[in-house]
């Protein structure tokens, strides 16, 4: 499994690294990518339990999201989109078969436009606002967190963190996961040039330390609910998209809005 899983961030590392490095609209396009197979996984978990969501739907809208970022008026126009989304989803239940559990179809299709399409935007928003150097940190500040808890749960972890819904995961790994948040934070913004102080750089790196594992632990939650232990099979040694993008979706929004109280 740990040699499926370095093979295949050998594969995936420099995609990402090339998507950052020339920007938009590669970015975006990975982004985009992202998002649609995302989006259908997690229609596809759901749908397990006869919730049959609305995967189709629910997958385009959640590439719109991430495309309204580049509108002119952005807010606004996510104003409309979002109104467009529970406006059309509800009258699309209209025409579905009697005996289907409406209210439960349409609010996961629901749930997962939010949390793939509106979450991922904030990736698209940060290069947008931001020196491609900030995505640097916050994507592999992140996948530092996940190595970290990784390993040091592997070689120290006996408490468990949440054994009920990862039983894998210990106490001890999340606390090396936030201090390996921390020092990649700190070590990627000497490397990048990225001055802002080293107080608020720890407190990135600890933020995103802590987000990165609450997003993890929120999607396995979601998985052991629908009663699966991988969300898919297309990133061999990882699983599915959701279950390499867990952690990013949350670490996305918090490392922009962190840089919108400190540098702006």
């Amino acid at each position: 499994m740990l040699r499926q899983r370095v093979l295949s961030s050998l594969v995936l590392v420099p995609i990402v690294f090339a998507a950052i490095w020339f920007g938009d609209p590669w970015f975006t396009a990975l982004v985009c990518v992202v998002a649609l197979l995302g989006a259908i996984e997690f229609h596809s978990l759901v749908g397990r339990d006869r919730w049959q969501p609305l995967t189709v739907v629910g997958a385009i809208w959640s590439v719109l999201f991430v495309l309204n970022v580049h509108s002119e008026n952005s807010q606004t126009t996510a104003m409309l989109l979002t109104s467009a989304v529970v406006v059309s989803l509800l009258c699309s239940l209209l025409v579905r078969p009697r005996g289907e559990r409406v209210f439960v179809s349409w609010s996961w299709t629901l749930a997962g436009i939010l949390y793939l399409g509106w979450l991922l935007s904030y990736w698209v928003l940060l290069m947008k606002g931001y020196h491609r150097d900030w995505v640097y940190l916050a994507i592999f500040s992140t996948f530092a967190v996940d190595t970290s808890a990784y390993f040091v749960g592997r070689a120290l972890g006996k408490h468990k963190l949440a054994p009920r819904i990862s039983p894998n995961k210990t106490w001890e790994g999340a606390v090396g996961g936030v201090l390996g948040g921390m020092a990649a934070v700190v070590v990627l913004a000497l490397i990048l040039g990225l001055d802002i102080g080293y107080a608020k750089l720890v407190f990135i790196g600890f933020m995103v330390g802590l987000f990165a594992q609450l997003g993890d632990l929120a999607e396995s939650k979601l998985k052991r609910s629908t009663g699966v232990k991988e969300s898919g099979n297309l990133i061999p040694g990882h699983g599915g998209i959701l279950d390499r993008v867990d952690s990013v979706v949350f670490t996305g929004v918090v490392v922009y809005y962190c840089l919108a109280w400190f540098v702006v």
